[in-house]
Order: C-alpha cells, then structure tokens, then sequence
C-alpha cells in the first residue's frame, strides 16, 4: 500500500501592475493522502482486497503563485470486515486488530507538503529563492488475516449438516449440496429469540483430520474457532464414516487442541443431527448414554424439518449467559486477552 506524496512548493514572486516589489508569494504544496483501513461489520470476507496487489491514495498538488496551497491529496478508505488482523508484511509483527464497526487504522501516512518561498520571508530576507519539495508517503506491504467475530461456532466432519442448520435458525442461506466441503467460506448468522439477546452464529467449513497441520481446508479456517465463545458439536448420526459419535467427537476435539490450547476448554454444546431418518432415535440411545458419562447432554435435532432445534438454541442460550457471567471469553494467540470483545 502506498500513501500519497505531498505537492512541492510554489517558488513565485508577486507581478502586479503598479505594485513595485512584490515580494514572494508562493504556496504550499498539499498533503499526500492517507491509507486507512475501516472495520465494517456488514463485511464478512477479505474478497474485495484480493485482486488489487497495489493500492494507492493521491498525491498533494503542487503549490501556486498568490499564495495559493495545493490540493490535499484523497484518502483510500479500504473497507476489511471487523476482526482484520493487519501484520506487517515483513516482520509479521501485529499493528493492529479492528475488531468493532467503525474503527479505522491509518496504516500508510501521506506525505507533508513542501513550504512554499513566501514561508521563508525574513526581514533580512525578503526575496527568498527558496522552496520545498513534498515528502514522500509512506509505503509499505501488509498481510490481512481475518478471523470472523462470532458467539458461536458450529463444527463438525464434512456433510454434518452444518449449513443447513444455520439456514434453519437464521436468515442466512448458504450453499448446501450433498457433497463434502461445500462450503468454502466461513457464513455469519444472526439468531434472534424473544427471550434473549440476539446472538452471531458462524458456520464453520468442515474440519477433518489432519486440519491442525493444514489437511483439508484446516489452517484456512481454525483460525475463526478462535474467537468463539460456544462451540456447537454437530455430529451427524446417519453416518459412520469419521466414526461412531463419541470416535468423532474425539477425534474432531483433537484437532482443535492441536491446533490451539486454549480450544481445548472452549464450552461445547453437543447435538446430534439428521435424526429424522429412520431408525436413528434408537441408533443414538447408546450413545447419548456414553457421552452423558463424558458431562455431555446431547440435543436431538433435525436441520431439516427443525426438530429440536428450539431445544439446542434454548441451551445455547444458557451457555452464553454462563459463559458471559463468568468472562469466559476465548484465549487469543500469544496469550492475549480477548474479554473486551463484544462480538454480538
């Protein structure tokens, strides 16, 4: 990215008809525009600053006679979705994490004008052949990483049922195909009930094994776990290709310690999903029995026709009432405190 650079100085002496001596009159050249980048909380993707490799603002005007002072150069306002990490693209180094709507970071300054030779007038020196050129804008490359603001975060092995879950206690309507990793990109839903306060739900691409050391879709996407207050464990019961449930809760919660610690103590809420095809109530009672020994009550739901979904989200509310009270808030990386996050 790169700021503007400021407009030179004007080196100019006044000519006027009858006005002997004139003296100098030359203007300041203008500031160079600045580069800032400006949370916006209807953005949920980085996609709008993938294909431009190289932004930047105006340059300042350059100064005139009769006093005249250059143009300021425009700012580039970037818009990022809250929770943008910006690092500098060199050392890696964090300058910055615009987790609310509004919140700007100017990451590049415009350069200052050059003085013009009227600035440099002194009683000993009254016709000074003497301007400045404009300062050069601050240049420099940046690496963005997003990880989404959410309450909560629903995983689960890939054709879990995640999305379709998230269409039927939201507005949202992501892409939801019979085949596994359909989804691609993390979706943002808002839950709203009478009793409670609405609450952000974040549909999280399908993890599988491997994905702490970057199998699968992995690294791309853990990052948004991150942020999490309650993890939403949907397990899809019709199948047993990641294994029986309590093998794939394992299995999946391995994966999140792996990647980070802090994952690990995380409050999860688990549900089993598709219970709506036949013969699965009773497929389950094994193993609602085995995870209620864990400290785990499973909820019984069906993305599909909505079957104890009024349920989950009544205990999901619960949860983030708790875990609200207690400032339990999710672990950054590096150890930094994330309590003064109000991701809803």
């Amino acid at each position: 990215m790169k700021a503007g650079d400021g407009g030179n100085g004007c080196l100019s002496f006044r000519r006027e008809k009858f006005i002997p001596k004139g003296g100098p009159d030359g203007g300041d050249g203008g500031d160079g525009g600045d580069v800032i980048l400006r949370a916006d909380a209807q953005l949920s993707t980085l996609l709008d600053l993938s294909y431009p490799k190289q932004l930047r603002a105006t340059r300042g005007t350059h100064g005139k006679g009769k006093n005249k002072t250059g143009r300021r150069g425009e700012t580039l306002v970037l818009r990022v979705p809250a929770g943008t990490l910006v690092r500098d693209g060199e050392s890696g180094d964090l300058l910055q994490d615009l987790l609310f709507g509004g919140q700007e970071f100017v990451v590049a300054a415009g350069g200052r004008g050059g003085r013009g030779n009227a600035r440099f007038a002194t009683a000993a020196n009254r016709a000074p052949r003497r301007a400045e050129k404009g300062e050069k804008g601050q240049e420099r490359d940046l690496h963005l990483e997003l990880k989404l603001l959410a309450d909560v975060g629903i995983i689960g092995f890939p054709n879990a049922g995640k999305s379709t879950l998230l269409s039927r206690i939201s507005s949202a309507r992501p892409k939801i195909a019979d085949y596994p990793f359909t989804t691609l990109v993390p979706n943002l839903g808002v839950v709203e009930r009478e009793d409670s306060r609405p609450f952000v739900v974040a549909d999280i691409p399908g993890i599988i094994e491997g994905a702490s050391q970057g199998a699968g879709l992995g690294l791309a996407f853990l990052r948004h776990i991150e942020r999490t207050r309650i993890l939403i464990h949907l397990i899809d019961v019709s199948s047993e290709v990641f294994g029986r449930p309590a093998e794939a809760f394992h299995r999946l919660n391995q994966e999140l310690r792996a990647y980070h610690p802090s994952l690990e103590v995380r409050t999860q809420v688990v549900a089993f999903n598709k219970i709506d095809l036949p013969g699965d109530h009773e497929r389950t009672a094994d193993s609602i029995e085995e995870f209620r020994k864990m400290g785990y009550d499973p909820c019984l739901v069906s993305g599909k026709t909505g079957e104890g979904v009024e349920t989950l989200l009544e205990v999901v509310s619960g949860a983030l009432r708790s875990v609200t009270e207690q400032r339990r808030d999710p672990l950054l990386p590096k150890g930094e405190r994330d309590d003064q996050v109000s991701p809803a």
